[in-house]
């Protein structure tokens, strides 16, 4: 993080700001919407393997700050890269998600590396430093790791389901056994977001995505505590680090995530009241909440959500963005529409 934050709108954001029109980036910016991503997806045989082809990664990383000049670009990488690393199989199988050799049993978790493969994640740091050194100035790059919760999910289950019931049955039928897989995960995690920083991204997610399946316990339990470790794990060796958590679905509980754990930002899921969104907005800044669905649909029904949005948490600290990532029929044209909303609020305001 050599650059100074007050030339990058999105990290005066994550540093407590206000800023005249909120700095934007979409989860899933760079991915199947696009048509130049689409044409460089069919150079590779695999999903995994144009993740782990550094430069190939680092142009579809930057595909979006070419075309839409957000003002954070989000590394092309996947969840799962920590899983592969540890040993286990993952494939993507083309509609239908992730498949990976299910650890369904506590002996299961003895197929797992004890530590990473460097070889692996050399090429995630790698186009980490080829982006960097193409970047705008004024544009920040996050890096991110899936959290220790819902990466567990895959591993257990072999694949996302609806509620995620397999890995909730194993922490509930074995849980010493998942708290070591959950641990293993904590230090994967760790290792992996301080090897980011080093490699030159500004700020780092921690994706929750099913953090919303769990109940108040099991929520602090399997995501605030991990997380929590992850955070000041990083904060030891990278001091300075921005960090912001996006526990989908925790609703009320965001509040104590964001005590417990000191990110410096949270994202919104689209589920959350405007009005609960600001009473976090005034412990943390915000990012968030539009819903994709809207961004997908278009026309007044996308500018409409827009400026709710922005005449909800615009007066604070905030990043715009969605509360989950692109859908992928998303049209190019509606993600334009977005970016002129937003980017014409100050003169709306």
């Amino acid at each position: 993080m050599s650059d100074h934050p007050s030339i990058k709108p999105f990290l005066r954001v994550l540093a407590g700001e206000q800023t005249a029109i909120p700095p934007i980036w979409l989860m899933r910016q760079a991915g199947r919407y696009l048509p130049e991503y689409r044409a460089i997806r069919e150079r590779k045989e695999s999903f995994l393997e144009l993740c782990l082809d550094p430069k190939m990664a680092a142009e579809v990383t930057l595909q979006p700050i070419r075309r839409f000049r957000f003002d954070a670009a989000i590394l092309f990488s996947d969840i799962l890269i920590i899983p592969y690393a540890l040993g286990q199989h993952v494939t993507f199988e083309t509609g239908e998600g992730p498949r990976l050799d299910a650890l369904d049993s506590p002996s299961a978790l003895g197929r797992l590396r004890y530590q990473l493969d460097d070889k692996v994640l050399s090429s995630v740091y790698e186009a980490i430093e080829l982006v960097k050194a193409r970047l705008p100035p004024e544009v920040a790059l996050l890096g991110f790791c899936g959290a220790p919760w819902t990466v567990a999910t895959y591993m257990v289950a072999g694949f996302g389901t609806v509620d995620q019931i397999p890995a909730r049955q194993f922490a509930y039928s074995h849980p010493e056994a998942f708290g070591r897989l959950i641990e293993q995960l904590v230090e994967a995690s760790t290792a992996h977001l301080i090897g980011q920083f080093k490699a030159g991204v500004d700020a780092v997610q921690i994706f929750d995505t099913w953090a919303g399946v769990l109940p108040a316990a099991e929520f602090h339990k399997w995501c605030v505590e991990p997380c929590q470790k992850i955070v000041s794990a990083v904060r030891e060796h990278i001091p300075d680090a921005r960090i912001i958590g996006f526990p989908r679905g925790a609703g009320t509980k965001l509040g104590l995530y964001i005590e417990k754990t000191a990110v410096d930002a949270v994202g919104l899921d689209w589920m959350v009241d405007f009005d609960f969104g600001r009473q976090i907005q005034k412990r943390r800044p915000i990012q968030g909440n539009l819903d994709p669905l809207v961004l997908a649909v278009g026309g007044d029904a996308l500018d409409r959500a827009v400026d709710q949005t922005l005449e909800a948490f615009a007066a604070g600290p905030f990043v715009f963005n969605l509360g989950h990532g692109v859908l992928p029929q998303t049209p190019v044209a509606h993600v334009e529409q977005l970016l002129a909303r937003v980017r014409g609020w100050s003169s709306r305001a």
